[in-house]
């Protein structure tokens, strides 16, 4: 029984032994094939892109700030006499011409002494018509010996003294007549009126610098006051130089087309601590569309760049090193490659040398990109890139054959621009 007992044992064993060997064996049999299968699918499928090419256009050169528009002239209307105001002769934000009449103050004061002045002048006409007929009668008796000559010195001097005051008894009345003829106050410009700021009835003094009756602004033509960074300054005084440098103006938010003006003022001066230099442009403003204060879109037309290289605009992706863009090579792998951007316009961005004409390069579908990526071409006539042919450069031709093999119409040069 117990040799027995001990085959049992030791079969239980081999049996044990054997189960486990063969759990092992298929174990690792079993993950070497999965091992071979993953690996035979486990490459990345193609990442769908849109893509363009590398182009020419003609692209403006703009500079763009914000402007604040200015009044090209404001007049603080003040009484230049003391008295009271009698009439207001306008309405608020009434536009009014030049010579316009605005207040009326009490002139009766002033027509009083006026009076008063002519009066005296003709008092002192009177004793100078004497004195006159004195110096001729004393003159003749100190002639023949019947006077001294005293008295006819000092008949000569009473003439002179009242001919003095005529003159400043004239003046007076010069003035009474200046000081009537403000109590008319009329616009000094042509221009639109604020508020009324002192009502008819009210007093008001002469030159009263803290309290003027209305302040008026010269609005056509406006002015839009800017500046821009002094590495510009070069280019612009070259440009004055030459002629008329334009510029447009919109307001934002606005459906108004933007409006065209001229530079008419640059600053003598640059501010150091911002580095730039203020502008003034001119823009017609018959119909009052523009308001003194309001904030502007500026743009300043420079020369314009031909046969400009450009790409989309949202081909450019902002990385560490600077700006750069995905250029798919001939095997529809993808490569970023550093550029320095220039001047935008209408979405088309210029750059540099580094790629050439007929480079394509990937506008959507960047986020899931990197160095090496395979790609394929999705839908969407203006992205997709074209051949010379006219054949869309996703593998297929346009009549649904067969699959170009990929990247056959790329450009070759790819491979050999800088990367970043």
């Amino acid at each position: 029984m117990k040799i027995l007992s001990s085959r049992r044992l030791v079969l239980g064993a081999l049996l044990i032994a054997a189960g486990a060997a063969g759990y092992y064996f298929y174990g690792a049999f079993s993950g070497l094939g999965t091992a071979d299968k993953g690996k035979a699918k486990g490459g990345k499928p193609a990442t769908p892109v849109l893509v363009a090419e590398v182009t020419t256009k003609t692209i403006p050169v703009t500079i763009r700030t914000i402007g604040t528009l200015q009044a090209r002239s404001t007049v603080s209307v003040r009484s230049r006499v003391e008295g009271q105001i009698m009439e207001t002769a306008f309405s608020e934000g009434q536009t009014v011409n030049q010579g316009d009449i605005l207040f009326r103050i009490d002139p009766r004061p002033f027509q009083a002494k006026l009076r008063e002045a002519e009066a005296n002048l003709a008092r002192e006409q009177s004793s100078y018509e004497k004195a006159r007929a004195d110096v001729q009668r004393y003159q003749s008796l100190s002639d023949k010996g019947f006077s001294s000559q005293q008295k006819y010195e000092e008949a000569k001097a009473a003439m002179n003294g009242l001919t003095a005051s005529m003159r400043a008894t004239q003046a007076t009345i010069d003035l009474a007549k200046l000081d009537i003829e403000f109590a008319t106050i009329k616009a000094p410009i042509s221009g639109r009126t604020g508020s009324v700021l002192i009502q008819a009835g009210n007093l008001v003094k002469a030159n009263d610098i803290a309290q003027p009756l209305v302040v008026i602004n010269e609005i056509d033509p406006m002015l839009a006051a800017f500046s821009v960074p002094e590495a510009h300054l070069p280019e612009i005084k070259h440009r004055m130089a030459e002629g008329t440098l334009n510029v447009e103006a919109a307001l934002p938010e606005s459906r108004r087309p933007p409006i065209r003006g001229k530079v008419v003022f640059i600053n003598n001066t640059v501010d150091v601590q911002t580095g730039t230099i203020l502008m003034k442009a001119e823009f017609d403003n018959k119909d009052g569309f523009l308001t003194a204060g309001q904030f502007v879109r500026v743009t300043l037309e420079m020369n314009a760049i031909e046969n400009a290289r450009v790409v989309p605009e949202r081909a450019l992706q902002a990385g560490q090193k600077g700006t750069y863009l995905f250029v798919v090579g001939k095997d529809n792998t993808v490569e970023p490659v550093s550029i320095v951007p220039g001047p935008t316009f209408e979405g088309f961005t210029v750059v540099d040398d580094a790629l050439a004409l007929g480079t394509t390069v990937v506008t959507d579908g960047q986020l899931r990109l990197f160095k090496g990526a395979k790609v394929s071409f999705k839908g969407g006539a203006k992205d997709k890139a074209k051949d010379k042919d006219g054949k869309a450069k996703d593998g297929k031709a346009k009549d649904g054959g067969k699959p170009k093999e990929p990247g056959k119409d790329k450009v070759s040069d790819a491979g050999d621009r800088k990367k970043s």
